[in-house]
């Protein structure tokens, strides 16, 4: 019967939960005004731990922090009963907290406030609970006093030394150490339990060697307490007697351990036997959880952190030896104190509106929950018809203003609690807009794009977006509103700029917001920087191109290694570009440009690489000695990321050429020994030179030194020949050995030579030079020769033979009968009469021409006489040769002789020819000036070589425009003729002109010259601008203006200035006598040269008026009064008569008076 009421129970329930309509909890944004407007039940903020040990040397603190409006008060019970603040004076509680602290300064002992403790917040809208806080003390009591006999055992037997430490909160930390203050070792032997007892699978006879302490180190007081440290006896035995496993602990073969959820499992087994048993563990029925197991304590402990329900089950320790093996299993059982499952949450409700509270936990055995309000179980509250509470479940249907409480859902079993405060909170707010007013948005086009316009209300406002004021509201297509009154545009155009209103409204109001969207073009890099390599030393440059919308401003910045790039004196930036001048290595990484605008940012990045020349090689070692062959080791340097690809191995001897290093050979990059070749007699060191695609490393630092030994020479004297320097001798030269080819000391050589074709012994000369003369020879006869090197350890290969020659003679015999056939325009054909070879007299080398030209045919032509050379090698019976590039219409003379290596014969006889007419050469110059609008003047000179007689002038030319060319027209000109005026229907075009000469050959070279291109500006080149009116006008007045500033000039030259009559008529004149260039005397005052007070000639030659009076110096000048009256006369100096005599003028043609008649 009881079964069939709850199952009817359950299926009302679940009846009424499917056809329950709730409205969604409002959702309380965090905005300030809100919350400070915001009346909410108080909600726990800060509380201490459940279980609360406190160390008795501080204050006691009970922490209670909670938020409310309006602003909660606090109160605590202790025990169940209240706890009345006010009337203990250790006791106070914080200014707005219910944070209590206890202080013993004035006395009083911390224990007495042991217990348990419970917060109390609350407001006019409910009351929130804190957990059951269990406070108490800290304690480490003293170690109790006891004696411990020492401790006697046999050898290999068991040993367990007990800690047993007081029982202390926290339990202290316990460990072992000897008299010494040392820790004991611990092994698979000997280890200490979890219990904190020292265990000994089988005592060996060094364990009596110490004593043995067991520490127990309290954690709140920081303080260790030991116990009297036990002594071991050990009873040895010739042989420990071996035995079986046996378990210390756990005892017997089966055990059970209970664990809580969430904690951590500890399982131990600790085995006695000799040898010392082996610990493994397994799990029944399954495996052990590899992830959480951990092995600890030399295999004897098995730990499981974060304990599960699916840990539980039998866990099974075996230890083992060969002597046999015991097994022990443990039950485990995973119990759990109540855990969430739902933790009930704050609601916050509109007037009428349903809710409801969730309350789930579980736990091992499965919880009970109770309800509380506002700290009282539900039960005994007031009733509320609007509530009904159905298990783990509050429903709330029509909540009215006024129903705000908090709610309290504890979950309990034996292993603990949960306790949980969820506040409903009843609200009518009429919509607000939380966002800040009339917001400008700029977004990037084609980017998603979210407006925002935060909004709260009780009962929740519906939110609806218009654009630009007009039409319904936004949602669907390019447009999506959220909950929260975002709107989102999918894909931001230029034509989605406007004006956005987001309207709120409920049954309270309504409340809106504007937002303005400008959609602005996006930032682009259009050349990002490129990966380079740089040498080192070099510039590297790395370009950042960006474009931007126009109203965005864009900054540049540059990273380095994804840090600020920092540029300092050396690094530079423009726009566009960064360059770091004379890269070092430090300068290596990746740089990073990023463009940024106030709403997007864009980076591209590169990297540089910095080359430089390797490091120069080091550690070089010979080894391998032969006598001509050593090995070279070397240890290569940093290749500073460019690959070695050469090794250059250079050497120095100290024999010949001390301190000059060279080449010997050279290997591959991926070598670092090889095998070099010597030559004998020869003191080496060694360099190495590194080489990769930069350049050459410096050397290394040089070998010691390797000695070859000596040996004959292995080379030939090269060069080997035999000339005559005389008609009587021959000389014999060749090139000495190298100083690395001498093989040893004392180099000589041993020259052989004989008359060829004729049986005779070889004669030979012994010299250390390298020439040797034959003397008293006959002219020009062959001779062997051949050669060897020797030097004190034997002689070198000899030589092949050489055919040399003596010296050679005037030939005697010369070329006859010389004749020209086949006379052309500028070639003849020559024959003559061979001689007989052997009047050569030594090598033949050819028939040696000369020619000139004598004179021209064309009359008043001068012409070059300088003679010619040509060589004709020939050997056959009637020679012959063609003679060409020779000069029209000319006379010719030649001449022939026959010559060997250093003489040529008598000359032949003379011939003289005559060239026929040709064509003649180009004009010697074209000149084209423009002499009028319409006109063009064409002027050239005759050619340098006519070639013949010259029978006119032929000019061809054509109209040019761009690449379009007019057909040719055709002028011709009598050979007197040198000029042309052409007329040209249009002046702005351009004429291309080819001239030649012509004789009666024909036509010559063309002199191809083009018109430059005439603007209607002005005139080029030869426009006669003397001619012109406005020209004269301009020279005019030109000269007049020179006339005058000359006179001007010669007055004041003439006069020294002007006296001012006041100041200076009392002045003295001193004679000075002073010749001048044309001999006459200049009188004058030492204050001539100085322009004289109240000097104020005009420039223009205009008289300003003054005190001064103006004369000129000339005879025939009768007294005159100035403006002021005063005689000008007294003040002339007159000139002797024989000075004017010579220099006699008509006062109408002085140009003084001329000037005062304009005056």
């Amino acid at each position: 019967m009881l079964w069939q009421d709850k199952h009817a129970a359950l299926t009302f329930m679940s009846l009424l939960l499917l056809l329950w309509q709730e409205a969604a909890p409002i959702e309380v944004p965090e905005d300030p005004k809100i919350q400070q407007d915001l009346k909410q039940p108080p909600t726990i903020m800060k509380q201490s731990v459940k279980n609360y040990i406190v160390d008795p040397r501080d204050n006691i603190i009970i922490e209670c922090e909670a938020k409310g409006n309006p602003v909660p008060t606090f109160s605590w019970r202790r025990n169940g009963k209240f706890f009345n603040i006010g009337k203990d004076p250790r006791v106070t509680m914080r200014k707005r907290s219910g944070t209590l602290e206890i202080g013993f300064r004035s006395g009083g002992r911390p224990e007495d406030y042991e217990g348990e403790y419970q917060c109390f917040a609350t407001n006019d809208f409910g009351v929130s609970l804190s957990n059951k806080i269990l406070l108490r003390v800290s304690k480490a009591p003293l170690w109790p006093k006891e004696v411990l006999e020492p401790v006697s055992v046999t050898e290999g037997s068991p040993l367990v030394l007990p800690c047993n430490p007081p029982p202390g909160l926290p339990p202290p930390f316990t460990f072992w150490m000897d008299s010494n203050m040392s820790p004991i070792p611990q092994d698979k032997r000997v280890s200490m339990g979890l219990n904190g007892d020292l265990y000994f699978s089988n005592v060996l006879a060094q364990d009596a060697n110490t004593d043995y302490s067991c520490k127990a180190r309290f954690l709140f007081t920081h303080t260790i307490q030991e116990k009297n440290p036990y002594k071991l006896k050990v009873q040895t035995n010739r042989k420990a007697a071996e035995s079986t496993p046996t378990f210390l602990s756990p005892s017997g073969s089966e055990s059970s351990k209970m664990v809580l959820r969430d904690e951590q499992l500890l399982l131990e087994c600790i085995a006695a036997g000799l040898p010392t048993p082996i610990i493994k563990w397994f799990k029944k029925g399954g495996e052990l959880p590899g992830q959480k197991v951990k092995f600890e304590n030399f295999n004897k402990t098995l730990k499981i952190v974060s304990v599960s329900e699916e840990d539980a089950g039998e866990y099974v320790c075996m230890a083992n030896n060969h002597l046999g093996t015991i097994r022990h299993s443990i039950f485990v059982q995973v119990k759990a104190a109540p855990y969430w499952l739902h933790k009930p949450s704050d609601q916050v409700l509109a007037p009428e509106e349903n809710g409801r509270l969730v309350c789930r936990a579980n736990g091992n055995p499965k919880p009970r929950i109770e309800w509380l309000v506002n700290g009282q179980p539900i039960e005994s509250s007031p009733t509320n018809p609007n509530r009904q509470v159905l298990g783990d479940t509050i429903m709330f249907h029509s909540v009215q203003i006024g129903s705000s409480a908090v709610y309290q859902c504890n979950a309990s079993n034996e292993h603990g609690y949960l306790l949980a405060n969820a506040f409903v909170n009843v609200l009518d707010l009429p919509p607000r807009m939380l966002g800040p007013k009339n917001q400008l948005i700029k977004v990037i086009k084609n980017n998603r794009t979210f407006l925002d316009c935060p909004f709260f209300g009780s009962p929740l406002p519906e939110l609806r977006w218009f654009k630009n004021g007009q039409g319904s509201g936004l949602d669907g297509g390019q447009y999506r509103v959220y909950i929260n009154g975002t709107l989102e545009i999918k894909r931001a155009r230029a034509e989605d700029e406007g004006t956005y209103t987001c309207v709120a409204s409920s049954i309270l109001g309504k409340a809106e917001n504007q937002v303005r969207l400008e959609v602005k073009e996006p930032t682009r890099i259009i050349q990002a920087p490129e990966h380079q390599s740089a040498i080192r030393g070099s510039t590297a440059r790395f370009t950042c191109r960006v474009t931007s919308d126009p109203s965005l401003p864009v900054s540049v910045a540059w990273m380095k290694d994804d840090k600020p790039l920092y540029l300092g004196w050396r690094l530079k930036k423009d726009d566009e570009s960064l360059s770091i001048p004379n890269v070092n290595e430090g300068d290596e990484g990746t740089y990073t440009c990023t463009a940024k605008s106030e709403i997007d940012q864009l980076s591209a990045s590169a990297r540089l690489t910095v080359l430089a020349r390797p490091d120069p090689p080091m550690d070089l070692d010979l080894s391998d000695p032969a006598a001509r062959s050593v090995r070279l080791t070397w240890i290569p340097g940093k290749d500073h990321r460019s690959p070695i690809t050469e090794f250059l191995v250079q050497f120095e001897e100290d024999r010949w050429e001390p301190g000059r290093w060279q080449n010997l050979s050279s290997y591959p990059g991926d070598l670092n020994s090889v095998i070099l070749q010597l030559a004998p007699f020869v003191n080496y060191q060694f360099r190495v030179i590194a080489i990769n695609s930069v350049g050459q490393s410096d050397p290394s630092r040089p070998s010691p030194r390797y000695k070859t030994t000596g040996a004959a020479p292995d080379a030939i004297p090269k060069g080997l020949r035999g000339w005559g320097s005389r008609k009587d001798n021959m000389e014999i030269t060749w090139e000495p050995l190298l100083d690395l080819e001498r093989n040893g000391p004392n180099l000589h050589y041993i020259v052989w030579w004989r008359r060829k074709d004729v049986e005779e012994e070889w004669n030979n000369v012994t010299t250390v030079g390298t020439k040797h003369v034959v003397h008293n020879t006959e002219i020009y006869v062959p001779y062997e020769i051949k050669i060897q090197a020797r030097n004190e350890f034997g002689a070198g290969p000899e030589s092949n033979l050489v055919i040399g020659y003596s010296g050679e003679d005037k030939p005697t015999d010369a070329p006859t009968d010389l004749r020209v056939s086949k006379v052309d325009s500028t070639k003849v054909i020559i024959h003559w009469s061979p001689v007989d070879l052997n009047s050569v007299q030594g090598e033949f080398k050819e028939y040696r021409l000369y020619y000139w030209r004598e004179s021209s045919q064309v009359p008043g032509l001068v012409v070059s006489k300088e003679k010619k050379v040509k060589g004709f090698y020939s050997t056959t019976v009637k020679p012959s040769g063609m003679l060409s590039d020779l000069a029209p219409y000319s006379n010719y003379k030649m001449f022939m002789v026959v010559a060997n290596n250093h003489f040529e014969s008598q000359p032949s006889n003379t011939v003289e020819f005559t060239t026929k007419e040709g064509v003649p050469d180009a004009p010697r110059f074209f000149k084209i000036n423009r002499r009028s609008w319409d006109t063009i003047h064409l002027e050239w000179a005759k050619p340098l070589e006519p070639n013949g007689i010259l029978t006119g002038y032929q000019l061809k030319y054509q109209t040019v425009n761009g690449s379009k060319v007019g057909p040719f027209q055709l002028e011709t000109f009598f050979p007197n003729v040198t000029e042309f005026f052409l007329r040209v229907p249009d002046r702005s075009s351009r004429y291309k002109f080819f001239l030649s000469a012509l004789t009666q050959v024909g036509k010559g070279e063309d002199y191809a010259e083009e018109s430059p291109h005439f603007t209607n500006e002005a005139y080029i080149d030869q426009v006669d601008i003397a001619t012109q009116g406005w020209f004269i006008g301009l020279m005019c007045a030109i000269a007049l203006i020179i006339l005058i500033l000359l006179i001007v000039c010669f007055i004041k030259r003439s006069r020294g200035g002007k006296y001012p009559v006041r100041d200076k008529k009392d002045l003295p004149l001193d004679a000075v006598d002073q010749k001048d260039q044309d001999g006459s005397f200049d009188y004058h005052s030492d204050e001539d040269n100085k322009p004289l007070q109240g000097s104020q000639t005009s420039l223009d030659g205009n008289v300003k008026e003054s005190d001064d009076s103006l004369v000129d110096y000339g005879e025939g000048g009768d007294g005159q009064f100035n403006e002021d009256g005063s005689f000008i006369g007294q003040y002339t100096v007159k000139k002797d008569k024989d000075e004017t005599e010579g220099n006699e003028s008509s006062e109408a043609t002085s140009p003084v008076n001329a000037i005062y008649s304009l005056a």
